[in-house]
Formats: C-alpha cells, sequence, structure tokens
C-alpha cells in the first residue's frame, strides 16, 4: 500500500491516494496517517482510489472510523475513482450511502 497526502488549504480538504492493497496486514498504518492528517486539519478527506486494487472489512473499518471523526466536525470523505469490483463492495456493505462514491469508467 502506497499512501500520498496534500492538504488544500482553499478548500480545507486533505487530498488522499491509495495504490496498491490494504488489508488486514496495513489498515493500522492507514488508520495512523488518515488520524495523524486530521490532527493537522480537522477537515473533509478526499480520497482517490486509481491505484487501488483490494481493500478488506479491516481496511473498510479504518475508512468508517476516520469518518466518524470527521463527520463530528461537520466534515465528509468522498472517494473517487473505484475500480467498478471494489465500488461493488462498498455496494453490498451498504457503504455507498455514507460516502459520496465517484466510479470510474
Amino acid at each position: 500500500m502506497n499512501i500520498t497526502h496534500n492538504y488544500n488549504p482553499s478548500t480545507n480538504t486533505w487530498e488522499v491516494s491509495l495504490s496498491g492493497e490494504v488489508d488486514v496486514y496495513n489498515a493500522p498504518q492507514l488508520k495512523e496517517v488518515l488520524h495523524s492528517l486530521l490532527d493537522q486539519h480537522n477537515s473533509s478527506i478526499v480520497i482517490d482510489c486509481q491505484g487501488l486494487k483490494y481493500i478488506d472489512s479491516t481496511g473498510l473499518g479504518v475508512l468508517i472510523g476516520v469518518l466518524k471523526r470527521v463527520k463530528d466536525n461537520n466534515g465528509s470523505i468522498s472517494i473517487r475513482n473505484l475500480k467498478p469490483y471494489i465500488k461493488k463492495i462498498f455496494t453490498i456493505t451498504g457503504l455507498d450511502k455514507i460516502f459520496l462514491i465517484e466510479v470510474q469508467e
């Protein structure tokens, strides 16, 4: 898994890019990075998943936990460029109702 991030002060948004696989082994690293970003600027997050190949339930749990913290400050998490087979996971679990999902065609 590779995580890059950039804070956009004009929109008060963290722009995060995920690539590779998010699973039980590296989900704690994702959680640590996202919470660290929110410690710096507690704002909305846009996650670009262009390079994301896989996410398991542990990774989804991390996103849900971070979403709770973001929503406490009236923010949101948008997820962009999900591959269709990963978007299906969000749909099956109902997470497409709590995250703003933009699909890659």
